[in-house]
């Protein structure tokens, strides 16, 4: 099963209308509330249900700048669809697939017009073209600020682009929104490592008023396993990233190292694993089993994606952990040594993927003065003004500060932020003006 098509099929117009014509246009919608952007979701769908697309788009667009991201991999059955009061009687609207709906035919047919303020009020530069990085650029562009990213990859879109397979996100799908949000008079810099040779400071020095931190976090974390350095033991994040290249063009087929009949565990049971583990089927993988070290009650992954997995031919082992690895020459595997219910079985095995969770690099943090950390190296920010750091004028928000968990939520938070940062530079510009 090496097919990489969207697995999700869109609405077609008229299924769309009658879907939207379902919502109830609650006084106290618990959709909206469920939203962690609070999206006017039973407005816009009002607007759809009569077939207003262009007033559809631009209310969505007054909360989200990545509808169609939205769309596809939000945890809708834990937010807004678990909120609808339809979901009750397992009647909920399709919240998620009608935003995709609407921010598809919006791409499509070219319609979406917003009239965009005069760069004026100040100068930000961004770090990272991720969901919070994007999200922070549309916001301000959108208020009248002047906004730069800078992306250290070839591509912009950070776990959008790289993270996410094509089966779940389409690449195509993302590369439209960025436009989107560069149609604003956002600018975008690639191949632009901040922390080495251009700095913190010197981007203060060239000008910006304010700098943004969204740079996720980039840095695997490992578990104490013995054997757990062989090369067969790989991250689930380079794995994904691997396969993003391969699928376009920019590297070959055997750089991507796992696939073609080898036998597969993936450890931890999160969207990023379950990820991981389909992503494997699709590059040949004859056997894929997701080790976790609780039951299927406890997997931070959706329910959906679980279902999706087993579907496709993934196993799950429960309440198992993996205790040794025992490889080969070269890069792969003999085996592993699993723990289950006190007993230890060993287990053929090509390739280890690791999906336990990711931290932030210090690359940023190490070549600049007065950014502090805690412990594990995420960035401290403060309440007020939210999302500043303990260096005065750089902000950060997303998962380098430890606060969200999944696009949306990167989102929120960066939507907070970005008011700071305004509020920031009117301030400093207001005591420039009568200094």
């Amino acid at each position: 099963m090496n097919d990489f098509k969207e697995v999700s099929e869109s609405y077609t117009l008229s299924e769309a209308i009658k879907e939207a014509q379902r919502c109830l246009h609650c006084k106290v919608p618990g959709c909206k509330k469920g939203c962690p952007i609070s999206n006017d979701i039973p407005d816009w769908i009002h607007e759809l249900a009569h077939g207003n697309f262009g007033n559809a788009i631009n209310i969505i667009h007054n909360r989200s700048n990545l509808p169609a991201v939205c769309g596809r991999v939000c945890a809708h059955e834990r937010q807004c669809e678990g909120n609808c009061v339809l979901a009750k009687k397992g009647e909920g609207v399709h919240i998620g697939k009608l935003e995709r709906f609407v921010a598809d035919f919006d791409s499509e047919a070219g319609w979406s017009h917003e009239n965009i303020p005069e760069k004026t009020r100040g100068r930000v530069a961004v770090i990272g073209s991720g969901p919070a990085g994007l999200t922070i650029a549309g916001d301000l562009s959108r208020k009248g600020f002047s906004v730069e990213i800078f992306e250290m990859m070839t591509e912009p879109g950070g776990v959008l682009t790289f993270g996410i397979p094509e089966y779940r996100l389409p690449k195509e799908v993302v590369r439209r929104e960025i436009k989107k949000i560069e149609n604003l008079g956002v600018k975008i810099h690639l191949r632009a490592t901040i922390g080495s040779k251009y700095t913190i400071d010197q981007l203060f020095e060239d000008g910006f008023d304010a700098i943004f931190m969204g740079t996720g976090t980039s840095r695997p974390k490992t578990l104490d396993i013995e054997g757990g350095g062989h090369p067969g033991v790989r991250q689930a994040v380079w794995f994904l990233r691997r396969v993003s290249l391969y699928n376009s063009g920019s590297i070959s087929r055997d750089e991507v190292v796992i696939g073609d009949g080898d036998k597969i565990a993936v450890l931890g049971c999160g969207n990023t694993a379950m990820d991981a583990a389909r992503t494997a089927i699709r590059m040949g993988a004859s056997e894929v089993s997701i080790i976790y070290h609780r039951d299927i009650d406890h997997m931070s992954a959706l329910r959906a994606e679980y279902d999706e997995a087993v579907e496709e031919g993934v196993k799950f082992m429960w309440n198992t952990n993996v205790v040794k690895v025992n490889g080969a020459e070269g890069n792969r595997l003999k085996s592993i040594v699993i723990e289950q219910d006190g007993k230890q079985t060993e287990m053929p095995l090509d390739r280890l993927i690791m999906a336990v969770g990711s931290a932030p690099a210090s690359r940023i943090v190490d070549s600049t003065e007065g950014i502090e950390v805690d412990a594990k190296g995420y960035v401290l920010t403060r309440d007020n003004p939210y999302g500043m750091t303990t260096r005065k004028g750089v902000f950060a928000g997303g998962d380098v500060t430890n606060r969200p968990a999944t696009v949306v939520h990167a989102m929120q938070d960066a939507k907070k932020v970005a008011e700071s940062i305004a509020k920031y530079i009117d301030a400093i510009k207001l005591i420039e003006a009568i200094g």
